[in-house]
């Protein structure tokens, strides 16, 4: 059997789930003791106390059908009246004589008991009305012609059954009060504990303690530990990579130099040429390199701006810089305030643009905003990548030789992973298609509103 619609309704967050757990059967319990109670309680107290009111009807009848005339049994039963606390009329008004027709609310538990105790016990009953007001009326037929005997409805059903309600509800409001403020000082420690690492996993650091029960401290502990070390590995490899970026870059330089001072004939020119054409590459290498493993790649704070006045700056500077690029489509500024590091983003979009100009002809950036995310498109004319090795190009140091052009010069394929990363730290991704305007490759940068 399929389950599978009981999942769309049931509370997705933690909260939801553990009022759920709570709640749910305080409520199922206060409702089967309620219904059981009622039924076995109130049924039996009003199957009780119609039974005796029943005898007092049987009283009435039997001295009605033992007076010698109507007058006399009016007599008899005048002296009853009061004693019993009933009010009869013998005959009834023919009106009130034709009736046959029992009459009740359909919500009144208890007069349907009433109804059924009589009818049962009196076959002179010809009608019963429980609908008027705090009375009952009862025709029945006597030798002596039709009879309507009225009396207090409080004396066959069970008085004010509504107040077991009333505490039953407001003892479970206490309790929901109760359970929702158990609930909410222990899951804030884990809220508190899942902003922190969204925090962190979007490179920022804010203040946590580890507070709540055991296993939340536990858990506390170990995230702040985990964060700890990630920490550490990343000052690591700062100081590292600054090492390697001056002992690199020194002996690059001094072969940059050095070619350069060679001499130039005829034999060796074409040499020199190649050698040069080589340290530029190794040059470039080591740049991206650095710019992708610095934690700088991604470093800075975030501002909120709005993303089309942005976009229009960075397709703006690329203009200035000779690419063929173009901003199709973006909804206005002022639209949108979102927030980001711009210089990351700024170093994510113009490697998109720079792959997109690389590879194809010209590209087109445009811009679209939803209740829940802002995506910025990218596209080109070139050749594109193949569904099949997209996800292979989101991983540093890929270069898909057979499916891009390399006409307009090599990449060292660390472009679209360093875009990729500087969206993950923000929250959003980059997801890669074709492009259906354009021809080409489609890059989308999703950014969370």
């Amino acid at each position: 059997m399929d389950f599978g619609w009981l999942k769309q309704i049931l509370p997705r967050g933690l909260y939801g789930r553990a009022a759920l757990i709570l709640i749910l059967p305080v409520v199922t319990i206060q409702i089967v003791v309620s219904v059981v109670f009622i039924q076995r309680h109130f049924e039996r107290v009003t199957q009780q106390m119609t039974e005796t009111m029943r005898r007092e009807i049987v009283l009435v009848l039997d001295t009605v059908e033992e007076a010698a005339d109507i007058g006399a049994a009016r007599l008899e039963i005048g002296r009853l009246a009061d004693p019993l606390g009933l009010t009869i009329d013998l005959p009834a008004s023919p009106s009130v004589a034709g009736e046959t027709t029992d009459r009740r609310y359909f919500y009144d538990l208890t007069g349907r008991e009433v109804i059924a105790v009589l009818r049962r016990d009196l076959p002179q009953v010809r009608a019963i009305d429980l609908l008027t007001g705090s009375r009952v009326r009862i025709v029945l037929m006597s030798h002596k012609g039709a009879m309507e005997i009225t009396f207090d409805r409080a004396r066959v059903s069970a008085s004010n059954p509504h107040q077991l309600l009333v505490l039953m509800l407001a003892v479970s409001l206490l309790m929901t009060v109760i359970a929702y403020l158990f609930l909410r000082n222990q899951l804030r420690p884990i809220r508190r504990m899942a902003r922190a690492a969204e925090a962190f996993g979007k490179g920022r650091t804010i203040p946590y303690k580890p507070a709540g029960a055991i296993e939340v401290r536990s858990a506390g502990a170990a995230f702040l530990d985990m964060r700890a070390r990630i920490e550490r590995q990343i000052e690591q490899r700062t100081l590292m990579l600054s090492g390697i970026s001056h002992d690199l870059r020194t002996p690059l330089t001094r072969l940059r130099l050095g070619l350069s001072m060679l001499p130039e004939t005829k034999d060796t020119k074409d040499d020199i040429a190649a050698m040069e054409r080589d340290v530029t590459e190794m040059g470039a290498l080591v740049d991206a390199f650095l710019d992708f493993a610095r934690s700088e790649a991604t470093g800075g704070d975030p501002e909120r701006l709005d993303p089309c006045r942005f976009v229009a700056e960075v397709v703006e500077d690329a203009r200035r810089m000779g690419q063929a690029v173009t901003l199709t489509d973006c909804p206005g500024p002022g639209q949108a305030q979102i927030l980001f590091r711009p210089d990351a983003m700024r170093r994510a979009l113009g490697n998109l643009i720079g792959n997109a100009v690389r590879y194809g002809r010209r590209a087109e950036v445009s811009v679209a905003l939803s209740p829940k995310a802002v995506r910025i498109v990218v596209e080109d004319d070139g050749p594109g990548i193949p569904p099949e090795r997209r996800e292979e190009a989101l991983k540093p140091f890929t270069r898909l030789d057979p499916a891009r052009n390399q006409d307009r010069g090599q990449g060292v394929g660390l472009g679209l992973s360093i875009a990729a990363d500087i969206l993950r730290s923000h929250g959003g991704s980059l997801r890669l298609g074709a492009s259906a305007r354009m021809g080409g490759l489609m890059a989308e940068l999703i950014l969370p509103r």
